[in-house]
């Protein structure tokens, strides 16, 4: 019987912390990290580092004068020499920590051990970046950060630039249009593309710009942000008077910056190389976002009048990507398909668009057209997307980069709340006040008396 009951008393308490542990683990992973799992990982790291170092490759041997060190002072075995291993710096998410190379090595030599790294320190990933020559730094993510997404509380934004997503590094997605003026972003239906729209608008309702919208579904994803919008299309015919006025607002910012540094009249927009932002702050115009939702829609025809008017609307689309950035305008385009089957000028204008998000989508095709000619191992990556994951996309660029993002839920309400808050933030754009979309006036609540009316008698 006292066996039993020091069984319990010990088994007991134990068991509760088994179970306890494991539950934070399943439900809570951060509270987990925080108090389990980041204290187990520094100590297995730490108990290891020359070990596991040694087993993934990444040692050399060691300099003469440390051979001749080692055997005059002690008669131990000289082992190879590991990177120099800096302090380790804990996070919410993880732990971070910087190597100096060894003579010899290269980062390329770290990433390359990145997964045999995650599974000797017990981490749910282990991902690799350069500080300076010689110095690298270690993220460690004790777990995964897209399963329950919370953005980061010190984030660097700033003007044209908007945190929209989480990355799998649990660093933050910016959106900069600064340094990606255009971008293209696909997602099937319920993929979570019109939440990363969401984020992005609320973002930039906040800032002093120009919001331009174009959504061919009788403007039923942008309508909400209408109080923030300086302009409003909501149907192919609608645009092709839209677009002109566009294009034309680039040349005369064209001529502008040709006024004040002194260049010809007569040199072509193209052999500019200056933009808007070398001109002074009184002087400079604002920016302008031409937000596109369902690109499709300005592709699809039906008789040959709206042939010649879809060729003269893609024209406009790719005149204001290849010439509108040094103007100061931007685009965002979104849609559910983009491929070389939507006609001529497809393939032109996806090839002006520098930034690629892709969200789960519904063939192999679409996945090809927004990251294949960028990175192509980031195709299967999408192509894996579950859909019970909504809001996680693959982000990529020209520059061959890639990595998986998640964007938190946000409301339609929350959104268009924000657009109505700073809708003394638009900007006084004359080109575009006929298209500013009508805003309703809000509802005025009736007084409610609390004295109840008599009869009238005679």
């Amino acid at each position: 019987m006292s066996d039993v009951l020091t069984l319990m008393e010990v088994g007991g308490p134990a068991a509760g912390l088994v179970g306890g542990a494991a539950y934070l683990r399943a439900k809570h992973p951060a509270a987990y990290w925080s108090t389990a799992g980041l204290p187990v990982s520094t100590a297995r790291l730490i108990g290891s580092y020359g070990s596991v170092m040694e087993a993934c490759g990444l040692t050399v041997a060691p300099s003469r004068l440390r051979v001749l060190a080692v055997r005059s002072m002690t008669r131990r075995e000289v082992r190879p020499v590991p990177p120099r291993r800096g302090i380790i710096r804990p996070t919410a998410t993880g732990m971070r920590i910087r190597l100096r190379l060894a003579p010899g090595q290269e980062p390329q030599d770290v990433a390359a051990a990145a997964e045999r790294l995650r599974h000797a320190w017990g981490v749910h990933a282990v991902y690799v970046s350069v500080v300076k020559p010689g110095v690298v730094e270690l993220r460690l993510v004790g777990f995964d950060v897209l399963r329950k997404v919370r953005m980061p509380r010190k984030v660097q934004g700033g003007f044209l630039r908007v945190p929209v997503a989480l990355r799998e590094d649990a660093t933050a997605f910016v959106r900069d249009y600064r340094a990606i003026p255009h971008q293209l972003t696909l997602g099937a239906t319920l993929s979570g593309k019109s939440m990363f729209l969401r984020h992005l608008v609320a973002g930039l309702a906040r800032q002093p710009v120009a919001l331009v919208g174009v959504d061919c579904k009788r403007g039923v994803e942008l309508a909400p942000f209408a109080p923030r919008l300086s302009a409003l299309a909501t149907d192919p015919e609608q645009v092709a008077e839209l677009l002109p006025v566009l294009v034309r607002l680039m040349e005369e910012r064209y001529d502008l910056i040709k006024a004040r540094q002194g260049i010809a009249p007569s040199t072509p927009d193209e052999e500019i190389t200056s933009d808007v932002w070398g001109l002074p702050e009184g002087e400079r115009p604002v920016p302008v976002v031409v937000v596109i939702d369902e690109v499709a829609e300005l592709f699809m025809v039906a008789t040959r009048k709206d042939e010649e008017l879809r060729d003269e609307l893609v024209t406009q689309l790719i005149r204001l990507a290849q010439l509108g950035r040094a103007a100061g305008i931007y685009l965002e385009v979104c849609g559910r398909r983009f491929g070389a089957e939507l006609g001529k000028g497809a393939t032109m204008l996806r090839a002006q668009l520098t930034g690629r998000i892709c969200h789960r989508v519904n063939d192999e095709a679409s996945a090809k057209m927004a990251l294949g000619d960028i990175a192509p191992e980031a195709v299967d990556a999408a192509c894996a997307i579950a859909p019970e994951r909504p809001g996680l996309a693959v982000a990529g660029d020209t520059s061959g980069g890639w990595s998986r993002i998640r964007t938190p839920y946000l409301s339609l309400a929350a959104a268009a709340a924000v657009c109505a808050e700073y809708t003394d933030l638009v900007p006084r754009v004359p080109a575009l006040d006929p298209f500013r979309p009508a805003v309703p006036a809000p509802p005025v609540d009736r007084p409610v008396t609390l004295v109840k009316p008599l009869p009238a008698t005679d």
